[in-house]
C-alpha cells in the first residue's frame, strides 16, 4: 500500500517561521485583527483579548513573549494590565500602545516601550518587537 508523507509535503510548503508569541490586548476588534494579522503575517504566533482580565485569565495558559497593550481599556486600563504582567512575568517585554499623545508619569517605567498608534507604522512597529524579544533571550 502506497502513501503519501505528510511531513514531506509540509516541508515543501514554505510557510512563515514562528519566531515568538505576542500577546495583543485591545478592546476595539478592528484593531486588535490588523495587529493579529500583521504579526502572523510577520511570522509570529498571536493570541489575543479584549480586556485586562481576558489577558490575566490568557496568561494563566499561555506562554507569551511579548505583550502589547492597548492604554486605553474599559475595567483593567493598558497600564495596570503591564504592571501585572511584570509583577508574574518580570522578563516578559511590554508595548504600551496608545492614541493619546500624553501619558501619566506613572507608565513610566511600568512598560518596556510606549507608542502611539498613529505614528508607528508596522514595519517600525515589527522591529521594536523584535528588538525587545531579542534583548529578553540574550
Amino acid at each position: 500500500m502506497q502513501g503519501t508523507s505528510t511531513t514531506h509535503l509540509d516541508e515543501a510548503k514554505p510557510s512563515p517561521q514562528v519566531t515568538a508569541t505576542v500577546l495583543c490586548v485591545e478592546d476595539e476588534e478592528p484593531q486588535l485583527s490588523l495587529r493579529k494579522l500583521l504579526l502572523e503575517s510577520a511570522g509570529f504566533r498571536v493570541v489575543t483579548a479584549e480586556s485586562g482580565k481576558k489577558a490575566i485569565e490568557l496568561l494563566r495558559t499561555e506562554h507569551v513573549d511579548a505583550a502589547i497593550v492597548d492604554y486605553w481599556m474599559p475595567g483593567m486600563n493598558g497600564l495596570a494590565l503591564a504592571r501585572e504582567i511584570k509583577r508574574v512575568y518580570p522578563n516578559t517585554p511590554v508595548i504600551i500602545f496608545s492614541a493619546y499623545t500624553y501619558l501619566p508619569d506613572e507608565v513610566i517605567g511600568s512598560a518596556d516601550l510606549w507608542l502611539r498608534k498613529a505614528e508607528v507604522d508596522p514595519d517600525e512597529l515589527l522591529t521594536h518587537i523584535r528588538q525587545l524579544i531579542a534583548k529578553r533571550v540574550s
